[in-house]
């Protein structure tokens, strides 16, 4: 049954995303410009691979949420997992601010508008309430649960051109950093929930065919394959189906289409690693996908100072050659799955402490 079938690859894929921000937020920042060149082949292959990085992170997140709500709804009982959803997804928007605290700046009254900059925890715990709204609504049709999905991420990736440039001035920046970066905001929510919907929308496929014979030779041929297209001929898709329709949009996403493109790596990369499934059960790998949050919060005080506001940036600032940032982005992702695995609980362990301080609060009212 489908129910009882655990997609092993997803930690290994959450593992790369992991690393490959490590080492990307670390040689972006630590390294001097003079070497950022457009022409050396290395430094593109870099450029590119980091560029994938937020990309994975937003569809592996839709995909897995998504199908352990599929499953808990199966067996009947999905309302604890709808409350844990909500939960974390507060949790995730609740530690994506904490870490632009600057408490010593705090305590001698320096607050400046940084922290109410939207970075990527914020999103994806959004979406992933936003994930919890849509699977409550449609939860009882399984097949227009997917169209709903696919639809959604579609819309939010053609749509783009319509919010590029969007300012919000009249909003609340506490708001509207969620749907313009310019006040700063790193991520927003648009297009971002594009991939999360897309990951979800895959999750409903595995969900409903896992158990099937040849489901994997399929599925991984599928990701290859609907990946090299998104890479390769989506502009053009696009381009055709807006001369087909007239529709000026389609030809506006064309023009400037990273979305669809950076989804089709996305896909190859899912088909690579679920190929590979059978060699990374319990590896090493693994165990690198199940950290991510705490891997994420102890290279974000590491690297920006968050909490005191000393970090290497303000040390090391565009300060490396690329030698010395090589080897310290080697050196920085080991020490940061090092204090991961041997300095900080579990993920699920904060989790439940979190939530049960959360209880025993809510008991006392």
């Amino acid at each position: 049954m489908a129910q009882s079938n655990r997609l092993y690859f997803i930690d290994a894929v959450r593992a790369f995303a992991i690393l490959m921000m490590l080492q990307g937020h670390f040689i972006d920042t630590l390294m001097d410009p003079i070497y950022r060149d457009s022409t050396n082949t290395i430094f593109n292959i870099w450029s590119y691979f980091r560029g994938i990085t937020a990309p994975t992170f937003f569809t592996i997140s839709g995909l897995v949420f998504t199908y352990l709500l599929l499953r808990a709804y199966a067996k009947g009982n999905d309302k604890p997992r709808i409350k844990k959803g909500l939960f974390r997804g507060l949790l995730l928007i609740g530690i994506g601010y904490s870490l632009r605290i600057n408490i010593f700046g705090w305590l001698t009254g320096h607050f400046n508008q940084y922290f109410f900059v939207i970075d990527v925890l914020q999103c994806i715990g959004l979406s992933l309430i936003l994930l919890v709204g849509l699977h409550s609504i449609f939860k009882k049709h399984s097949y227009i649960f997917s169209i709903v999905l696919f639809t959604i991420g579609f819309l939010c990736f053609i749509s783009e051109p319509l919010y590029r440039n969007l300012t919000l001035e009249t909003v609340p920046k506490f708001i509207a950093n969620y749907m313009t970066k310019t006040n700063g905001s790193v991520f927003t929510i648009l297009p971002w929930f594009g991939y999360s919907a897309f990951g979800a929308f895959i999750s409903t496929v595995f969900f409903r065919h896992v158990h099937r014979d040849r489901f994997k030779l399929l599925t991984v041929l599928t990701f290859f394959a609907v990946g090299g297209f998104l890479i390769y001929l989506s502009s053009l898709f696009l381009t055709k189906l807006s001369y087909l329709t007239g529709i000026e949009l389609l030809k506006m996403s064309a023009d400037f289409n990273y979305l669809f493109t950076r989804l089709g790596n996305v896909l190859v990369l899912f088909g690579v690693f679920y190929a590979s499934e059978r060699f990374l059960k319990q590896s090493i790998i693994a165990r690198i996908g199940e950290k991510t949050l705490s891997i994420y919060v102890i290279h974000f005080i590491l690297l920006y100072g968050s909490y005191t506001g000393y970090g290497l940036k303000v040390y090391f600032n565009k300060a490396l050659n690329p030698t010395e940032v090589i080897i310290g982005a080697i050196l920085f992702m080991i020490v940061v799955c090092f204090f991961s695995f041997y300095y900080v609980r579990t993920n699920a362990f904060l989790y439940s402490k979190i939530r049960r301080l959360y209880d025993k609060m809510k008991g006392n009212n």
